[in-house]
């Protein structure tokens, strides 16, 4: 299991980073997690809202810096 931020590095995209590293923590996930700071890989998937996160390579949020319960909630849905 992957997860993703892609973002140009700002405060938001860092913190969304955090966050997921501590949700895995939570959950008890065995799961990688990279940080891609490559703006043409946005341009690319068409995506103007940041910060991005994906699963195994697919977008499952886009352009809002969630809350912890909520991002726990996400990955436990997605993982299922």
């Amino acid at each position: 299991m992957k997860f993703e931020v892609i973002g140009n590095g700002c405060r938001k995209c860092i913190e969304l980073e955090k966050r997921v590293r501590e949700a895995i923590a939570i959950l008890g996930l065995k799961a990688e997690v990279e940080h891609t700071y490559d703006v043409n890989r946005l341009i690319e998937m068409g995506i103007v809202s940041t910060p991005v996160l994906l699963l195994d390579g697919k977008k499952i949020l886009s352009g809002i810096l969630p809350t912890e319960e909520y991002l726990i909630s996400l990955i436990k849905s997605k993982v299922r």
